[in-house]
């Protein structure tokens, strides 16, 4: 799935490319995505040009002078910038096509992926309002994570992983944070020390910062808005690399499921 570096990289490729671009029509060839894409969509951006492009959590918001279009790709989904005369492909949704004949693509194996048009604001929206602070930035720090984990019962890998304590903490990185940490992911939320949290909350900025500045982490259903592969993978310390022995010690790594997710930790490092 795509997550936050993800959607980051995806809107960095894409950027140059639609800001200030005009909206010449956009063909929907499958509406059943993870809601229907709206039918009024086309004649609602005929003509807009994309005035702003932004990121919350995992959606992408392309803004225009009468709203806002908020897109998420989904489980499988991406963009890609392609010339008018690619023939689009089975999981091929939607095209937007601006005026100077570039084509926006969304392809979509399953089908998770949404396109959702409001005309109200975007921060009052119900897909956005609850979100919790961006990872990468101020709002996001030591002192909030240690006061909004007070008397927290629930294991602290699944608790920095909900959307409503901080966004874009998917599997991938929690693992990887909580390992560089040397935080057990078992750990109950409100045990958590002040220094825990202060090194908690630096190795997820850091480990958020690097993917994205390597362009993602490689995923089978993903690549970047460039058509490059991420390659942030290849520096996984934990994830995906259960029974195999931790980097910091001879230990082998412990793999299980936590809240639904794989989890791999090393019982040795972190406690």
């Amino acid at each position: 799935m795509p997550e936050l570096p993800e959607v980051e990289t995806t809107k960095r490729g894409i950027y140059a490319h639609v800001l200030g671009k005009a909206i010449a029509n956009i063909k929907i060839r499958d509406h059943r995505l993870r809601w229907p894409v709206p039918k009024q969509l086309p004649s609602k951006l005929k003509g807009k040009e994309v005035l702003a492009l932004n990121r919350r959590g995992k959606y992408l918001l392309f803004e225009f002078e009468n709203g806002t279009l908020l897109w998420h790709l989904g489980m499988s989904g991406s963009l890609r910038i392609v010339e008018p005369n690619v023939k689009p492909g089975k999981h091929d949704h939607v095209d937007v096509v601006f005026a100077n004949n570039i084509i926006l693509r969304f392809n979509d194996p399953r089908r998770f992926g949404a396109l959702v048009w409001t005309e109200d604001a975007v921060a009052d929206h119900k897909l956005i309002h609850h979100l919790g602070p961006e990872p990468l930035t101020d709002a996001f720090n030591a002192e909030y994570l240690f006061e909004t984990s007070r008397k927290r019962k629930q294991a602290i890998k699944p608790w920095v992983m909900d959307a409503k304590i901080v966004v874009g903490v998917g599997n991938i990185y929690a693992n990887e944070a909580l390992f560089q940490s040397r935080i057990h992911p078992l750990k109950a939320a409100g045990k958590l020390t002040k220094k825990e949290c202060q090194l908690l909350c630096e190795n997820i900025k850091k480990i958020l910062a690097s993917a994205i500045e390597r362009g993602g982490t490689t995923l089978r259903d993903f690549v970047g808005g460039d058509g490059k592969p991420g390659y942030f993978a290849q520096e996984l310390s934990v994830y995906g690399r259960g029974g195999e022995t931790c980097k910091n010690c001879p230990k082998k790594l412990t793999e299980k499921r936590i809240g639904q997710r794989s989890t791999v930790y090393c019982t040795h490092c972190q406690k």
